[in-house]
């Protein structure tokens, strides 16, 4: 792949990831502006907890496929060597990541955290690892009731669990990086679970993941 086809990846794959689903969503179905109300982030719990299930499932699909198409479809159209595709897959899913947590239409305020565009990302260049990431997902919703933690753990298992894959260098940091900046966007979220006030989803007060 060329430098310049390379750049053109990027910007697309950047500017897809800006697409503002949660604020859309908001607007459409309330005429509200989601970073004003609940927990203030444009991510699929959110959604749930103020417009409903359907609305929320809609946004989580719509995120996820914001990072699965730029990084499944971006590098064949684009050019890349075969053997490298997952490697430009992934960099172009990195970059519809860094669009959704800082989107150029909301003039790069209020994204979202980032987890459901990275699961797009991974179902596109490591399906099979994704898979186990959202089998530890639901099993750690399941038992604690926390999306945040769930989300937190199944961010941090995903770099072995391609590792145990097989899969390239460049996939396994790639989820480290991952891992880190899922992290670091729920660190209020460890706050208020380290201090006990972390709300539960399917309870009153939602969460605030």
């Amino acid at each position: 792949m060329t430098p310049v086809a390379a750049l053109v990846g990027c910007l697309i794959a950047y500017t897809a990831g800006s697409i503002p689903s949660a604020y859309i969503a908001g607007r459409v179905v309330r005429g509200i502006d989601l970073r004003t109300v609940g927990s203030g982030n444009l991510g699929a719990t959110n959604v749930y907890r103020e417009l409903g299930a359907v609305p929320a499932i809609v946004v989580l699909l719509l995120d996820a496929l914001k990072g699965g198409l730029p990084a499944g479809l971006l590098p064949t159209a684009l050019g890349d060597d075969p053997v490298a595709h997952a490697s430009w897959g992934v960099l172009f899913g990195v970059c519809a990541i860094v669009g959704h947590a800082k989107p150029v239409f909301l003039l790069w305020r209020g994204g979202g955290k980032g987890v459901a565009t990275a699961a797009g990302v991974f179902g596109a260049v490591a399906p099979l690892p994704l898979a186990g990431g959202l089998a530890v997902f639901a099993a750690v919703v399941a038992v604690t009731r926390f999306v945040s933690l769930a989300s937190i753990i199944a961010a941090c298992a995903l770099p072995a669990l391609v590792w145990l894959a097989h899969g390239s260098p460049v996939v396994i940091g790639t989820g480290a990086a991952v891992a880190a900046f899922v992290l670091w966007s729920h660190r209020a979220n460890l706050r208020r679970l380290r201090a006990g006030t972390e709300p539960r989803i399917g309870r009153p007060g939602g969460t605030k993941s």
